[in-house]
């Protein structure tokens, strides 16, 4: 592929991670009213509107063979949002994202046999040892909200398995419909924690504005580069994310984080980048 046509969707990439992190932000402001479950369900639930409205997924044909990846995309999708929400009320924004980022990260690595590779689970591995409980460090992590994160973190590796099965099936529109899956999933685990008090009209606006910033652009800019970008370009611009998290929290949060915790995210996100660019592609 040509380089110049590389720089549209690495482009699309890069603002869609920052978006979805300052939209990260941005929600963590609706906690005290909604919880961790009601900002989900209405990031999710207005993306989906948007979303519909926007691309109008329903002109896509679906087939009942197509629907078994779009329907787990979906649940990993809302699984994914919900467990990251629920790890934001107990950690740091760039720990939670550092710690979600070890599922990809498992999964690119799975089946390696090679010496490089093995560096790159021990360089992980060490990350992990900082901002984990049994660690010697100054962190003082939830240990529930480390365990949401990581729980993020599977998910987030199914989504991108069945992302791209979804994708190939129905392009674009496979945002759409996954989103509406997992607001299906998600809605009714706020509903719950919430009552009428999520359909107040006072979290309204930032309601919309968290579920533009963290679910409708974001989403649809990495399913464009997904089907665009070589496997290994989009794991390498992946592999920033949680230093842009952490700059997030740190610029919207006020979340400073110790020499440690930024050795720790250092570490697995150098992992991350290496694993991207020494993998051995399959076949």
């Amino acid at each position: 592929m040509p380089r110049s046509a590389l720089l549209l969707p690495i482009g699309l990439l890069l603002v869609a991670m920052t978006s979805i992190q300052s939209g990260a932000s941005l929600a963590k402001s609706l906690f005290p009213l909604i919880g961790a479950e009601g900002t989900t369900a209405l990031r999710l639930g207005l993306g989906a509107l948007i979303l519909a409205v926007t691309m109008r997924p329903w002109r896509t044909p679906i087939t009942r063979q197509s629907w078994r990846p779009l329907v787990a995309y979906g649940v990993a999708l809302g699984c994914m949002n919900l467990m990251f929400y629920m790890s934001l009320q107990r950690i740091p924004l760039g720990i939670a994202v550092a710690l979600e980022f070890t599922g990809p990260l498992v999964l690119a690595l799975l089946g390696s046999r090679r010496l490089i590779d093995f560096a790159w689970i021990l360089l992980a591995a060490f990350g992990l040892w900082l901002l984990l409980p049994v660690g010697q460090n100054d962190a003082h992590l939830d240990p529930i909200g480390i365990a949401l994160a990581l729980g993020a973190g599977v998910s987030w590796a199914f989504y991108i398995i069945f992302g791209q099965q979804a994708g190939a099936s129905h392009g674009p529109q496979a945002v759409a419909l996954g989103t509406a899956i997992a607001a299906l999933l998600v809605f009714p685990v706020g509903l719950w924690q919430n009552g009428a008090g999520l359909f107040s009209l006072d979290i309204l606006p930032i309601a919309l504005i968290v579920a533009i910033m963290s679910s409708a652009l974001p989403y649809s800019l990495e399913m464009v580069a997904l089907t665009r970008l070589p496997a290994r370009v989009f794991s390498v611009l992946m592999s920033i994310e949680p230093a842009i998290a952490a700059l997030s929290g740190l610029l919207f949060l006020g979340e400073r984080l110790s020499a440690i915790q930024w050795l720790a995210v250092a570490a697995i996100i150098t992992a991350s980048t290496g694993t991207a660019l020494t993998i051995k592609p399959k076949g």
